[in-house]
């Protein structure tokens, strides 16, 4: 995917959009990374992207998720490629192209808005309603901070809907659909609102390294890659780490 696609993207992941890798990230196996298709047809597959292991090699290497990707060719000649980006703390559903015209129509898809794209995040308090929107801008935080954003009146248009699913604990489980595209948009919407997701590392309260992780998961994406057939929707199941906080806050397991 080009760079020149990002601000199209739902939440990209950039080697600068979180402190140093966490020492104990490794990469997945063939056989993991095979376990997390969700769907899988002659165009693309979705995966189930795990928390805490970069999309994209950083420029000192490490672990990522590309690296795994020649086990998931299923008999083509090359392997998938991202079709968009996830934060690299950010689990669910990942989409990659299967071929380059595939990609292609992806990527329209994606910079013009016609991918459903639901997420669910356990936020610290919560808001006082079940339901809104948030219309804030957001602009880059600085040079050095790469990707990093803040609320900035002259940035980009950013709108988010939300709807608390339940509440416990002093969290909120909310479900939130980026109407737009920016970069940490949902991380950023949710800090400046007063309830920063749970675990977050740059805009919450989230530690450096270690638990707990970023609460925020790509639950499910809806994707008319075909004009003749219903659109693809893919469910991630939610990722172990937030079962606990996703229970207290009235979450049944489904």
């Amino acid at each position: 995917m080009n760079e020149s696609h990002n601000q199209a993207l739902d939440i990209p992941g950039t080697p600068l959009d979180v402190p140093a890798a966490s020492p104990d990230v490794r990469e997945l196996t063939a056989e993991e990374i095979q376990a997390r298709v969700l769907h899988r047809d002659g165009l693309m597959l979705v995966i189930d992207k795990p928390c805490g292991l970069p999309v994209h090699r950083g420029p000192k290497g490490g672990p990522n998720l590309e690296a795994s990707f020649d086990g998931l060719r299923y008999g083509l000649p090359r392997p998938p490629v991202l079709a968009h980006r996830l934060d690299k703390d950010t689990s669910g559903c990942l989409v990659l192209g299967r071929h380059r015209k595939a990609t292609a129509s992806l990527g329209l898809l994606f910079k013009h808005g016609k991918i459903g794209k639901t997420y669910w995040a356990v936020v610290e308090g919560g808001p006082a309603e079940d339901e809104g929107t948030i219309d804030m801008p957001l602009g880059r935080l600085n040079v050095e901070r790469g990707w990093w954003q803040k609320p900035d009146p002259d940035g980009q248009k950013a709108v988010t809907n939300w709807k608390v699913r339940g509440r416990g604990n002093g969290l909120a489980w909310l479900e939130m659909e980026p109407v737009t595209g920016r970069t940490h948009q949902l991380r950023v919407h949710t800090s400046a609102t007063g309830w920063p997701i749970f675990g977050d590392n740059i805009y919450g309260n989230g530690p450096r390294f270690g638990e707990p992780r970023l609460h925020l998961h790509s639950r499910e994406i809806v994707i008319p890659i075909s004009r003749n057939k219903d659109p693809v929707r893919v469910v991630a199941p939610a990722p172990a780490h937030m079962r606990e906080r996703l229970r207290a806050c009235g979450w049944n397991g489904e």
